[in-house]
């Protein structure tokens, strides 16, 4: 039986007028992600994308793509069979054998798009059901609670059965929300707010901050291992490497120590904003949550935007470690996160570091550095890569 994936929108249905630019976008991500696996006719009709094989392909591989693209809320595997009650029968039979086996209670739907078709939902569920009670005297039906439920969807092109639908990855497409620059670390909270903002459509740029001899090229590919993993849902990512062993320095030297990984943050939002403007970005994102850290108090962050004109996104600001760490399990960031490569921002950390500092006592320390030419000279020695999906 020819099998295709089953995709059901989100909140694209509510869009207005600009609703098939998002589902153009979303079309396109799905052919990039199906891309490595083979040839698929994608079509999108009467709120739901089709994804048939052109070739034989792993299915299983497919199914894992579909979930990791936003702007799906469920998909699953569906046989298609013609659009006549008995070969519709014969195919839910012979398709869903399994799971009806193992089943002891089950329900049939049925959603009737192609109104031509002369049979109604209603009859549909019901002549159906019959049919499966004989071929499977193990089942009963149940309406409220099934083991299975037995969905039947005459479309277009067919009549498309399945069994239950997986949940998708929400949110809008990748490419519909802007584009942002992204401050990442090794830690579990940046690719977390990075997951976030890609659910919203944002398409990333990172921006990670080395401090080589200080810290490890391990812990670099770590930081690419981490935006990999997120690139499976974000589509690519370009990454710019900043050399910023310099700058600490410099800090260390001149400046006192409790305000060090403050003017630290300052520099790097600078940083990260001319970035940020090379790659037509709007925003800035990080992974802060408002009192996790010393650094990440509110008067700590104030003072961190003041340095800089580009709006700031903390998708994590109100998220507590519990619910962050749940999130990077399911996005499969968090083992990785947990790797024992430190980063730049472990280096040189203040004993007391000042967790109520004025912006006025930052710019009277940043007086004694040169910092636009610190500046200038972690932009002339970044690195780019782009970082691709497996």
């Amino acid at each position: 039986m020819k099998e295709i994936i089953l995709i059901k929108l989100g909140e694209l249905v509510l869009k207005g007028l600009n609703r098939r630019a998002f589902e153009d976008t979303l079309l396109k991500n799905l052919r990039h992600h199906l891309e490595p696996l083979g040839k698929f006719d994608i079509r999108s009709r009467q709120s739901a994308v089709t994804v048939m094989p052109r070739e034989e392909v792993d299915m299983d591989e497919a199914m894992d793509r579909v979930g990791h693209v936003f702007g799906i809320a469920t998909y699953v595997r569906a046989g298609v069979a013609p659009k006549n009650m008995d070969k519709i029968e014969l195919a839910a039979a012979d398709y869903l054998r399994r799971e009806l086996l193992a089943a002891h209670t089950f329900k049939v739907e049925a959603k009737r798009s192609d109104k031509k078709f002369p049979i109604k939902s209603p009859q549909i569920c019901a002549e159906l059901g019959g049919c499966l009670l004989e071929h499977f005297p193990n089942l009963k039906v149940d309406v409220h609670h099934p083991d299975v439920a037995v969905y039947v969807e005459v479309r277009d092109f067919g009549a498309y059965i399945h069994s239950n639908p997986k949940r998708g990855a929400g949110g809008i497409p990748v490419g519909t929300g802007g584009k942002a620059a992204l401050l990442i670390s090794g830690g579990i909270d940046s690719p977390v707010a990075a997951w976030r903002m890609a659910r919203r459509g944002v398409e990333l740029t990172a921006v990670h901050f080395a401090s080589p001899p200080y810290t490890s090229e391990r812990a670099e590919q770590k930081v690419v291992d981490l935006l990999t993993q997120v690139s499976s849902y974000a589509g690519r990512i370009p990454m710019y490497t900043v050399p910023f062993a310099h700058v600490q320095e410099e800090i260390r030297d001149k400046c006192p120590e409790d305000l060090f990984t403050l003017l630290m943050r300052r520099f790097m939002m600078r940083v990260s904003q001319q970035i940020a403007v090379q790659n037509d970005c709007l925003t800035l994102i990080t992974g802060e949550s408002l009192g996790q850290v010393a650094s990440q108090t509110m008067q700590a962050i104030c003072c961190t935007d003041a340095c800089v004109s580009m709006p700031v996104f903390r998708p994590l600001i109100g998220s507590d470690k519990t619910e962050i760490v749940d999130t990077a399990r399911k996005i499969g960031t968090f083992d990785i996160s947990i790797e024992p490569y430190e980063d730049c921002c472990t280096v040189f950390t203040p004993k007391h570091p000042c967790t109520k500092p004025h912006e006025d006592k930052l710019e009277r320390a940043e007086q004694l550095l040169d910092v636009e030419a610190l500046v200038q000279e972690c932009i002339q020695n970044a690195s780019l890569r782009v970082v691709q999906p497996r």
